[in-house]
């Protein structure tokens, strides 16, 4: 039996009628890339002229226009990677306050969270470039972007977390208590790594937004992938395809973090069986001695 005990199999009408659905939709979008592609043939987009220095090696600025956006996407990833750690490390450790502090305390962190939520990252880059130089902290345009993200993500992944942690069973700790563990060891043994496997999905998603986010950098004069492909427009005049080529980088590398994600996901799981596995062949070879 393949049936589903949530829904019935679809009988043949319905797969008569979902077939032609798919065919129709199908045409349809055939149909609309068609006439992007003759719309965009029509007004000279598609021309050597324009693709050639993106994508034909042998063209005279295919080799500048390509360390342009290297540099660019170095910069991107650079900001990306420190905003990612910092958010994680500072996000984990607000929402283990926000679990286990005190009520006063905890409602300080809850006063923060939620001021930092609602203002958009935007003005939080903004805020870090103008007023921490007034401070007396006179650094680079990639940590004021740094900053600025971390300071919106970190109280996102708070969030998250916080929400992975009390959706596990009371019994996850209350067991880790009866055997004797402290706190601190309940949480980094027991319950983060349950929250966080959990939770994976939602973290993932939130770092592919840093990762868009760090387009932003114009606003603080920083060299990110989109600022140079901005440089190359003005010298090519060819916005199209150079913002094709963009979305096609920041594509394949949020995709390489959903696919780290899949792996770290299925090495934990393994992980746990692996583990689960050798506790059942302890007990079974208890028994056989009993």
């Amino acid at each position: 039996m393949t049936n589903s005990v949530l829904y019935e199999a679809p009988g043949p009408q319905a797969k008569r009628r979902s077939l032609v659905a798919s065919a129709v939709v199908g045409l349809l979008l055939l149909a609309v890339v068609g006439w992007v592609l003759y719309t965009l043939g029509s007004q000279g987009q598609l021309t050597a002229e324009k693709w050639g220095p993106l994508l034909d090696p042998t063209n005279g600025t295919f080799t500048a226009l390509w360390g342009l956006l290297g540099t660019g996407l170095l910069g991107t990833l650079t900001a990306a990677v420190l905003a990612m750690v910092f958010s994680l490390v500072i996000g984990t450790l607000l929402a283990i306050t926000r679990v286990v502090s005190a009520p006063w305390y905890r409602w300080l962190v809850v006063g923060v969270v939620e001021l930092l939520r609602g203002i958009p990252v935007v003005i939080m880059v903004f805020f870090a470039f103008r007023v921490l130089p007034s401070l007396g902290l006179d650094l680079s345009p990639m940590w004021f972007l740094v900053i600025g993200l971390t300071a919106y993500n970190s109280v996102i992944i708070a969030e998250i977390v916080r929400a992975g942690i009390l959706a596990l069973p009371k019994g996850q700790s209350e067991a880790a208590y009866a055997i004797g563990l402290r706190r601190g060891q309940v949480l980094g043994s027991v319950l983060l790594p349950q929250a966080f496997r959990a939770m994976l999905p939602a973290l993932i998603s939130q770092l592919v937004v840093i990762v868009k986010d760090t387009s932003l950098g114009f606003i603080v004069a920083y060299v990110d992938v989109v600022r140079e492909a901005q440089v190359i427009i003005q010298n090519l005049n060819n916005p199209i395809q150079t913002y094709i080529v963009v979305g096609a980088i920041f594509i394949l590398i949020n995709y390489a973090l959903s696919r780290l994600a899949t792996y770290t996901e299925r090495r934990l799981s393994q992980g746990r069986k692996g583990k689960l596995g050798k506790v059942e062949v302890a007990e079974a070879g208890e028994a056989a001695r009993l």
